[in-house]
């Protein structure tokens, strides 16, 4: 089991930096950013997490900014996306960024994904919410010709460029890992196709739903497909600090939990992170 740590970076709380200096000192695998590029202010969207909306969600550093910091201020430490907002990015700025990040981490990033499920936020970078997988699909696809052709090209509904050169290319072969968050009817239709991973969420203390269940069928569904189904990664995303969920996701297939450090004073961050240190040991 591999463990990573996730918190919403923020310009009141500990610094990526500090943060991931801390989280390579106590032995964690990896250190994952959310993404919110705005909070639209009385926004119709309800938080899937409650009646009220945590002021993290509005004040979030631009992930690839943070972990550039985090990534130079450790050595061995993954850094990741939990997750990228691909709906509300250019995918060519994009994947430049994802490149260049790859590389002055020295290989150590790793590329969570996601439609959002924000609508306003959505919507206010100029898509559609009923057509965000749409724009997904045809997105990573391009970014992915952009990471491995010398002369890329995309023509697609949502994107289009003729030939291109887009330099570095990322220092991981093919690619940084891509990991596609969500756990609908069709996340796995993405994940056999172009992605690497599979990242569900845990809620109210509990692993995600069936999740024994969901790997299996995960599997099944990849090598279907003609993919090695042990190169499919599967991470749960704030899972809670337990033994016994731990345990229980282990035995399902999980490879990776990734802990929720809460958005608060210094002191209080690296209090709830020595807690999950002493778990993971």
């Amino acid at each position: 089991m591999l463990y990573g740590l996730t918190i919403f970076a923020t310009d009141y709380t500990l610094q990526p930096a500090d943060v991931a200096r801390a989280a390579e000192e106590r032995g964690f695998e990896s250190l994952w950013l959310p993404e919110h590029t705005h909070i639209p202010a009385g926004g119709r969207t309800p938080w899937p997490g409650g009646p009220v909306m945590p002021k993290e969600y509005s004040h979030t550093y631009d992930p690839f900014v943070a972990l550039t910091a985090a990534a130079t201020a450790t050595r061995t430490l993954k850094v990741g996306t939990s997750i990228c907002l691909i709906i509300q990015r250019d995918p060519i700025i994009t994947a430049k960024e994802v490149a260049s990040l790859d590389n002055v981490s020295g290989g150590r990033f790793l590329f969570g994904i996601g439609a959002g499920w924000n609508v306003e936020e959505v919507e206010d970078h100029g898509t559609k919410f009923s057509r965000r997988f749409a724009v997904l699909r045809e997105r990573v696809l391009a970014m992915r010709a952009l990471w491995t052709q010398e002369e890329a090209e995309f023509h697609g509904r949502y994107v289009n460029f003729d030939k291109a050169w887009l330099y570095p290319k990322p220092l991981q072969k093919p690619h940084p890992p891509i990991l596609m968050g969500g756990d609908s009817a069709t996340t796995f239709d993405r994940v056999i196709e172009f992605c690497d991973g599979w990242i569900p969420i845990s809620r109210g203390g509990q692993p995600p739903p069936a999740i024994r269940e969901k790997v299996l069928e995960l599997r099944r569904r990849a090598e279907a497909a003609g993919r090695d189904p042990d190169a499919i990664s599967v991470s749960v995303y704030t899972c809670p600090p337990s033994h016994e969920v731990v345990d229980e996701l282990a035995r399902a297939g999980v490879e990776r939990v990734i802990f929720l450090l809460p958005s608060a004073e210094p002191a209080e961050v690296l209090k709830a992170m020595d807690e999950r240190a002493r778990l993971i040991r």
